[in-house]
């Protein structure tokens, strides 16, 4: 064949293989950049698994809602009985609350619950979740000695202090990696320091100077502080968890003492001792 016949067969062969080439491209190119719509919720889980691993030197105000949510639910699932006492659940909710919009983090959704539990104590997890033991509600003379105990633990929450422990914790025991810790093993960390958390001198005197500032700010005595502390100290027997702790409960109560004469107010709200015994009558 001569060479104006091999130009011409190639030209053929040209056209029939590279236009069809170009229409699978561009066809390619056209799915490729067109948004899938009903494809878009498959990237999810690829997204929600980067959301497992934290970083609990930054960790967001919603990823500790989120962090104190899957700590609750472990909570409710065995480690504590919640009760069922809606009368008291609404009290309880209806302090804190007040409380919470008065306290250093107000934006965050707080949730009060009653552990039905005859010890005289009280916690805090992560992102607002607090539990009161209904020892300590029938052991507080009013609704502001109980408040001063709420406000101590939402103290706890303002200062981060959990989340604090919970690094310390996680890299101490080698379980924090480079990336950061994994959520599953975050929340098995807070519960345990939540329930028997080794609570620091500087940790205390943090939560009691928060806790005194939301007191009063939402109208209760600050009195009320001081007194349900010495009645505990009074009453002999096993220490309160929430005072089983360095440092010691006379050293604390100075500590509140000074700060409430620096700054005298004349609020009494929460005082009526007839008043509380009749809101908390259900469970006497």
């Amino acid at each position: 064949m001569n060479r104006k016949g091999l130009v011409a067969n190639y030209r053929v062969w040209r056209r029939r293989w590279f236009y069809p080439l170009i229409s699978v491209v561009v066809a390619l190119g056209l799915c490729l950049s067109t948004p899938l719509v009903g494809k878009a919720i498959d990237l999810r889980p690829l997204l929600l698994q980067g959301v497992q691993v934290l970083q609990l030197s930054n960790i967001s105000d919603r990823q500790e809602v989120d962090l104190g949510s899957q700590m609750n639910q472990q909570l409710r699932s065995g480690e504590v009985r919640i009760s069922r006492n809606a009368e008291i659940n609404r009290y309880v909710e209806q302090i804190g609350q007040r409380l919470a919009a008065n306290s250093d983090r107000p934006n965050l959704p707080f949730t009060f619950q009653v552990v039905d539990n005859d010890a005289v104590n009280a916690f805090a997890t992560l992102g607002g979740f607090i539990y009161v033991h209904t020892g300590l509600i029938k052991t507080a003379d009013n609704e502001a000695e109980l408040a001063s105990v709420m406000a101590h633990e939402i103290g706890h929450i303002g200062g981060r202090h959990l989340v604090k422990q919970m690094r310390q914790r996680a890299l101490a025991s080698g379980v924090a990696s480079a990336t950061g810790l994994d959520r599953n093993a975050a929340v098995g960390i807070g519960v345990e320091l939540a329930l028997n958390r080794p609570r620091s001198r500087q940790d205390e005197y943090d939560a009691d100077a928060r806790g005194l500032r939301t007191l009063t700010r939402a109208g209760y005595a600050p009195s009320a502080t001081v007194s349900f502390m010495q009645k505990l100290m009074r009453s002999g027997g096993s220490v309160p968890t929430f005072l089983s702790t360095h440092p010691g409960t006379s050293e604390r109560i100075n500590a509140l003492r000074k700060a409430i004469n620096s700054r005298p107010t004349n609020t009494r709200d929460g005082l009526d001792n007839a008043a509380y015994r009749a809101r908390i009558r259900s469970i006497l």
